[in-house]
């Protein structure tokens, strides 16, 4: 037993640092890395679910082993003795319904106290976003934000060659108020770990057409439609752009200014090149890319 043992010690320190895993990236479990603090909430109730099952998988292994190594037949046993038996054994039969019990109201109470904090808002979030779906596509509109210089709220809207930028501010409270035009779509971001359906107006059910998040991550996000939609549902993709609050604020400046090369407001892409900020002011979407529409290429 004392060799069977130090062989396991081994072979579990071989598994161990044989993946070459970061400490952090051991702890997540599995799970992906996420750009919001409503992320790393969802990641710590994750780890600390996981670890807990861990707990309660090592002693049912732990009991199993013990039974079939100290509790099984002995040779030369009377074969009409009975195992001890444990009928009837009040204690042992509160014991097995408690303790499961406890275990499933701990984890109900910080599943619920973690999905409120995901889903808490403030009253005064310092970025409003309107989000529009449409078959296949998206328009973001900033109603909060300076008017444009022809008096028009600043908005971008994807198109079949074009992947619609998502610009926003890193560390602060973003509200995405969501909305449809014809059918029902749904708005994700997988590194947001959160994904929300977009439904026509009026919406139904008392649905809540509207989140917040906090990103703490400058960079650029994939964002799709994860509701089917009809034919072009793969196509509709967006591209969330995560800038630091002083390239932000620059942003929206120049998307309320001329281009005097067109004579009309600055597009995102507009915007973005006049920022020459390097890979984060890339005026184009670089996680996805237009689909092709014309259903006889080949």
């Amino acid at each position: 037993m004392k060799r069977v043992g130090k062989v396991a010690a081994l072979a579990g320190l071989v598994a161990l640092f044989a993946t070459g895993c970061s400490g952090d990236e051991v702890l997540r479990f599995g799970w992906p890395v996420g750009v919001t603090e409503q992320a790393d909430k969802m990641r710590w109730l994750w780890t600390w679910s996981v670890i807990a099952a861990l707990v309660v998988g090592v002693i049912v292994w732990g009991l199993i082993f013990w039974a079939s190594a100290f509790h099984r037949k002995k040779k030369n046993a009377d074969p009409t003795e009975l195992p001890r038996q444990f009928q009837y054994n009040v204690p042992l039969e509160l014991f097995c319904v408690i303790v499961p019990l406890v275990m499933v109201c701990v984890l109900f109470f910080f599943t619920a106290t973690t999905e409120n904090q995901v889903l808490d808002k403030v009253d005064d979030p310092d970025v409003t976003i309107n989000v529009t779906a449409f078959q296949w596509n998206w328009e973001f509109d900033y109603p909060d934000e300076a008017k444009d210089a022809t008096g028009q709220m600043i908005r971008t809207v994807g198109s079949s060659t074009e992947i619609p930028l998502l610009v926003v501010p890193v560390g602060k409270t973003i509200q995405y108020n969501l909305r449809s035009t014809d059918v029902i779509h749904s708005f994700w971001v997988p590194e947001f770990h959160f994904k929300r359906d977009v439904f026509p107006y009026p919406e139904k059910n008392n649905q809540d057409s509207s989140f917040q998040n906090t990103i703490d991550k400058s960079g650029s996000f994939v964002g799709r439609c994860a509701e089917l939609c009809g034919t072009y549902h793969s196509a509709m993709n967006f591209e969330v752009r995560a800038l630091p609050d002083n390239l932000y604020t620059q942003y929206i400046q120049l998307r309320t200014q001329v281009n005097p090369a067109t004579g009309v407001p600055n597009t995102a892409s507009e915007a973005l090149s006049a920022m020459n900020c390097g890979e984060l002011c890339t005026p184009h979407a670089v996680t996805t890319q237009p689909f092709n529409t014309d259903r006889t290429a080949r």
